[in-house]
């Protein structure tokens, strides 16, 4: 018997099994919201996203710079049915990948070494020009004969940067007056952490031997300066180097070299190796500001810098929290980060390594007192700044250890995220304390590619030089971390980092150390979402999910299925920069 129909204006019964009319629905008035724009949606032939929960789709939709939805199009159909949006084909045949993040560069080293020419001991791409390695000292000759005579600015010496002993003989002062005894050459080590300059370039400078001979890490009989003593030379340069048409042109030449490799965020390592911090940190401010690049830039106050400058551990940190008040923009910027300066350069055979040392027993220098290191990290680390610190061997590794627990006897904090800077050789067991103390590495796989040889044969041993950047240790244990390329150590392409770490074969073709390779997923996630985490922005950036930055590196081949050796060989077409096409200028 059916229910009696409620009388006018009576409640209706809501424990009813009957179904409520079918409502008309609405037209969509693709409206554009303040809080979200005209929304883009990029269809691609996959999208590698980085999140486990999400890992691939065939569109990505952007609105206001950040991503609305990623998916297929039929997940993202319900955002195109409400607002007013626009479909670009344009990458429908190419892999999206979140914005690649170089965790450890130096702005300020490519910019001004890109004024000189390049001669390594393996071959380099630059947006200057293309430039052929040598590695044997005949090949280095000839070619440096052929460099200098190219070289017509009187007012400045001959300036080349990429020698290396090990590849190129003894090319110090003696024998660079008997090549070129009335122009003034330096040679730039290929570690940066060095020069060596001929008597022509020793008196261009006015360098003169009673003010050097005796000097800590300096001998005027090579010409020979490095570390804290290359100093000397450095400062003589920086006059030329920093005039500001000069330097900003390098820091130009440093931002593409960042966007061709597909990078959209850098950490920089080390602001006032020159000298000048804060002009400096302007002038990269300026020019990215000027020229718009697609590329944001962390800056880092360093200990290296302030205790070069006679400034004590409070002074740097009352200068540091001043600095990143008046240094930001949007796309330059400082962020709580603060750098120890611990031994010496890996490429110099200076990195600290412990028992029974280097083969040919020369020793690896400390770059301050140990205990200033503590002194210098505590205020920044009572402030809540991440700590990193440039660590290269074992024995550093240690002091470095000892720093964070003694640090955490301090002031304990949770999150700390300190992390060690390049990894260069470091032992199973470190490995493990810094998983249990929450020590993360930002490292440089390219140590390995082109050093793994000569270590192995000169200066390590082949145990030890097996054991070079051990990646696969990290991934092993759980501990989260990056692939830098602390450019010129290494190309500034994430690619071919994750190919040095993946493939673990030398320069010379030769497979070192297989075991401690990574897997080509943990290599990708070291350039993006693992990089993101170490920089403390992985909500802002390094995987593609709503909400984030939409930060993109467009690729012409997938990365997961061209294999470890080849991943240094896929092409990038170009960024997508908080929503803005950025394509490589060819």
């Amino acid at each position: 018997m059916p229910k009696d129909k409620p009388a006018a204006g009576a409640t209706p019964d809501t424990t009813s099994s009957a179904k409520p009319p079918k409502l008309p629905k609405p037209k969509p008035s693709l409206p554009t919201h303040p809080s979200l724009g005209k929304i883009t949606v990029f269809p691609a032939r996959r999208i590698l996203t980085m999140c486990d929960a999400n890992p691939v789709a065939d569109a990505v939709a952007v609105a206001d710079g950040r991503v609305v939805a990623v998916g297929s199009m039929k997940d993202i159909q319900p955002w195109l049915d409400r607002w007013d949006h626009e479909v670009d084909r344009r990458f429908r045949k190419k892999f999206i990948l979140p914005g690649f993040v170089d965790a450890h560069v130096h702005p300020s080293l490519p910019a001004v070494l890109s004024n000189f020419p390049f001669l390594a001991p393996e071959d380099w791409d630059l947006p200057t020009g293309h430039f052929p390695g040598a590695r044997t000292p005949k090949a280095y000759v000839a070619r440096l004969r052929e460099l200098a005579a190219k070289h017509d600015d009187p007012s400045m010496p001959f300036v080349c940067w990429g020698f290396h002993p090990l590849w190129h003989g003894e090319q110090y002062r003696p024998r660079l007056d008997e090549l070129f005894p009335d122009k003034p050459v330096v040679l730039w080590h290929r570690s940066f952490h060095e020069v060596v300059l001929n008597g022509a370039a020793l008196k261009h400078f006015g360098l003169e031997e009673s003010a050097v001979r005796g000097r800590p890490e300096t001998d005027w009989d090579k010409g020979h300066f490095w570390e804290n003593g290359a100093t000397l030379v450095l400062s003589k340069l920086a006059g030329w180097l920093f005039q500001p048409e000069r330097y900003a042109n390098g820091i130009a030449t440093f931002f593409e070299m960042a966007h061709r490799a597909g990078v959209t965020t850098c950490l920089d390592m080390g602001i006032g190796i020159f000298g000048d911090a804060p002009g400096e940190a302007r002038l990269i401010l300026e020019t990215a500001e000027a020229r718009r690049v697609p590329v944001r830039a962390i800056l880092t106050p360093t200990q290296f810098d302030f205790l070069t400058r006679g400034q004590g551990p409070q002074q740097a940190f009352e200068q540091a929290e001043r600095w990143a008040s008046e240094i930001k923009s949007r796309r330059v910027f400082l962020d709580r980060h603060f750098k120890l300066q611990i031994d010496g350069a890996i490429y110099g055979g200076l990195s600290q390594v412990g028992f029974p040392g280097y083969l040919d027993g020369h020793s690896g220098m400390w770059m301050a007192p140990p205990e200033v290191f503590y002194e210098y990290a505590l205020p920044f680390w009572n402030a809540g700044y991440q700590i990193h610190a440039h660590v290269n061997g074992d024995l550093s590794a240690d002091l470095f250890i000892d720093i964070v627990r003694r640090l955490q006897q301090a002031k304990p904090r949770l999150g700390h995220r300190a992390t060690l800077e390049h990894f260069a050789y470091a032992t199973e067991d470190q490995v493990r304390q810094m998983k249990e103390l929450g020590i993360l590495v930002s490292g440089n796989p390219y140590y390995h590619r082109i050093l793994g040889d000569p270590m192995s044969s000169d200066w390590l041993g082949p145990d030890r030089a097996r054991g070079l950047v051990p990646f696969g240790s990290l991934e092993r244990a759980g501990v989260p971390f990056a692939l830098h390329s602390d450019c010129p150590m290494a190309p500034l392409s994430p690619l071919e980092l994750a190919s040095c770490a993946a493939s673990r074969t030398t320069i010379d073709g030769r497979s070192l150390g297989p075991e401690d390779r990574t897997t080509v997923l943990a290599a990708l996630r070291a350039i993006t979402i693992d990089a993101a985490w170490i920089l403390r922005r992985e909500n802002e950036i390094g995987s593609i999910r709503p909400g984030k930055k939409a930060d993109f590196a467009i690729l012409e081949d997938d990365p997961t299925r061209v294999g470890a050796k080849r991943l240094r060989d896929v092409e990038v077409w170009g960024t997508v920069f908080e929503g803005e096409i950025h394509p490589v200028s060819r």
